[in-house]
C-alpha cells in the first residue's frame, strides 16, 4: 500500500525545524531528506529513520522495524505528534550519517575516458 501524500506532508512539516526537509517519490513510497542527506523513508504510512550508533545511545527503546520485506532494519518513529524529539532525533542521525557523495553528470564521466 503506497503511503498518502497528506502522511508524508505531515511528516515534514514536523520535521521542519531540523533543517531543509524535503521528499522524494521512490517506488510508491517516499524518502526523507535533511539538507540533502537521505536519513529517513515513509512506507505504508509508517516514519522510519536510518539507525546511526549515536542515536541507538541516546534513544535505546526506539523500535527497530524494516519498511519493506526485504529492507534493513531503521528506528520506527510512532509518536509523530512531538515534534521536537522528531527535529531532535533528525538532526542527531544526519550529524552522525557521511556527507552525500557529489553525482557525476553523464558529461563528466565522458570526459574522463
Amino acid at each position: 500500500m503506497a503511503s498518502k501524500m497528506e502522511f508524508v506532508e505531515f511528516v515534514a512539516e514536523q520535521l521542519s525545524k531540523a533543517g531543509d526537509i524535503r521528499f522524494k517519490s521512490m517506488f510508491g513510497e517516499y524518502g526523507i531528506y535533511c539538507n540533502d542527506k537521505f536519513f529517513g523513508m515513509v512506507c505504508d504510512d509508517m516514519f522510519f529513520i536510518k539507525i546511526t550508533k549515536k542515536v541507538l545511545e541516546e534513544f535505546p527503546d526506539i523500535p527497530k522495524k524494516s519498511p519493506y520485506p526485504g529492507a534493513k532494519e531503521y528506528l520506527y518513529i510512532e509518536d509523530l505528534d512531538d515534534r521536537e524529539f522528531m527535529c531532535r532525533i533528525a538532526v542527531l542521525t544526519c550529524e552522525n550519517l557521511p556527507q552525500p557523495r557529489k553525482k557525476i553528470g553523464r558529461a563528466s564521466c565522458r570526459e574522463r575516458v
